[in-house]
């Protein structure tokens, strides 16, 4: 009993580290989720100031200047990122204006597609000092882990030999079971699943391979990616790497980019491309 109860005050600290990396983690992604609505407004040089913790499960993200932003591009991309977090289910987002403190924008997303609440999709806000609100539903993990120690020696023995049987080291979903619906790209909506773009309520449709390489490009908007890579990761898998088919293909996205003026594939001399979001 007593190397039972040991055992799973040890495993009670445990949680408590793995709880630390979680919020460690999730703070990444608020910040990733400010990177990317900056370069989608056009600014790329500008700080997301610290992540800021006003309660136990809501977060705010705050921005050094002011910038615009558009409702469904904030949207998926909240639930593009957010999607990696195996414990983000379900969350209230809410944008302040920092001049007046009212919420210009709000939305709710569920696991259960009927409990969502979304709406005015597709509406650019002004320019302004905004600040991100995300709070997400209780998880009730803290709860269970202070039973554990509080329980009295009993529970915890049969907490323990429950352990001892089941326990299982925890590991991140697979990329394949992160189910990423829709990726904006100025006011082009990438369907990565389906192969599709939308700019401006018209459909185009792409190659396995366009899409492979565009993924590529749309996780790091604005970024130089080096030639060897993107070759590295398309082609080399089968065998195959034909110098100029990465340029055919990089030619033929950008021709299917062409109606959005603000977002093109640009060539860096002796580097690689950049997806460059105006």
């Amino acid at each position: 009993m007593l190397v039972l109860f040991i055992a799973v005050i040890g495993a009670a600290f445990s949680m408590t580290g793995e709880e630390d990396f979680d919020l460690a983690r999730r703070e990444i992604l608020f910040r990733r989720i400010g990177h990317e609505l900056l370069l989608q407004s056009g600014d790329s040089t500008s700080r997301v100031l610290p992540i800021k913790k006003v309660a136990e499960n809501e977060h705010q993200i705050g921005f050094e200047h002011e910038f615009t932003f558009n409702s469904i591009s904030l949207v998926n991309t909240t639930k593009r990122l957010l999607a990696q977090d195996p414990l983000a289910n379900d969350y209230v987002v809410k944008v302040l204006n920092l001049k007046d403190s009212s919420v210009v924008y709000g939305y709710a997303v569920s696991q259960h597609k009927k409990d969502e609440i979304i709406a005015c999709i597709g509406r650019k806000q002004p320019k302004a000092h905004y600040m991100i609100d995300i709070k997400l539903k209780p998880t009730g993990i803290i709860t269970k882990k202070n039973g554990y120690l509080l329980g009295g020696l009993p529970f915890l023995a049969f907490v323990g030999f429950i352990f001892f049987r089941s326990v299982k080291p925890r590991r991140a979903l697979p990329n394949n079971d992160v189910n990423v619906d829709l990726i904006t790209l100025g006011s082009v909506v990438f369907d990565a699943k389906n192969r599709k773009l939308n700019i401006n309520e018209k459909v185009i449709e792409l190659t396995g391979t366009e899409t492979r390489l565009l993924l590529i490009f749309a996780q790091s908007p604005n970024e130089t990616i080096e030639r060897s890579r993107l070759q590295k990761e398309i082609w080399e898998d089968e065998g195959i790497i034909v110098g100029r088919s990465l340029d055919m293909f990089i030619s033929k996205l950008r021709k299917k980019l062409e109606p959005d003026p603000n977002i093109n594939i640009v060539v860096i001399r002796a580097k690689g491309y950049k997806l460059e979001i105006i």
